[in-house]
């Protein structure tokens, strides 16, 4: 009868230590920890973490959004523990699925987490379709043929300033410097 935790975080900058701080107050005995989005499937160290528990176990974790991909992600994931006999546990949210209430709970709190990530994702498409709006690019820079580096160069003799070259041809200050170099 193990305790056992799960932690993720979503992007480099952000720090494991939080959660694992948490999980070790809690008394588990080990931590399965993951560097990876969320959206992604591969997630390898939460496939053995599931693979490790056995019946009686507790997995651990502290918020349901760490777990998994979407709602319905995450009830496949806790309903394959329950057929094993694997107690859940989720530390911020207060869930327990072993009691009716933390049942009930943990499926309101999966499906409005799905719901936030789904509005942060639509802020996100809002944002960049704003950005593109107001003329900031997107995806790789773009690459000069020789004809258009040649013009370039003529432009930039003429006295075409910089920040007029950047913009006319899609590149930053280092790109047209470069360019110009060649």
């Amino acid at each position: 009868m193990a305790i056992i935790g799960y932690i993720r975080v979503s992007s480099t900058g952000q720090k494991l230590q939080v959660q694992q701080d948490k999980l070790k107050a809690y008394g588990c005995e080990r931590i399965f920890q993951e560097k990876l989005s969320g959206t992604t499937a591969q997630r390898p160290q939460l496939q053995e973490c599931l693979r490790y528990l056995r019946e009686g176990d507790t997995l651990v974790i502290t918020k349901l959004d760490r777990l998994a991909r979407s709602t319905l992600h995450l009830h496949q994931i806790v309903d394959d523990l329950q057929s094993r006999g694997v107690q859940f546990v989720v530390t911020d949210q207060q869930i327990d699925t072993s009691t009716p209430t933390g049942k009930l709970m943990f499926t309101m709190l999966s499906a409005i987490a799905e719901f936030e990530t789904a509005l942060r994702h639509e802020r996100q498409m809002e944002g960049i379709e704003k950005a593109k709006n107001n003329g900031v690019q997107f995806g790789p820079k773009a690459k000069l043929d020789d004809s258009q580096i040649d013009e370039l160069k003529t432009k930039r003799e003429a006295g075409v300033l910089i920040k007029d070259l950047m913009k006319e041809y899609g590149l930053s200050k280092a790109s047209v410097y470069r360019y110009l170099k060649e």
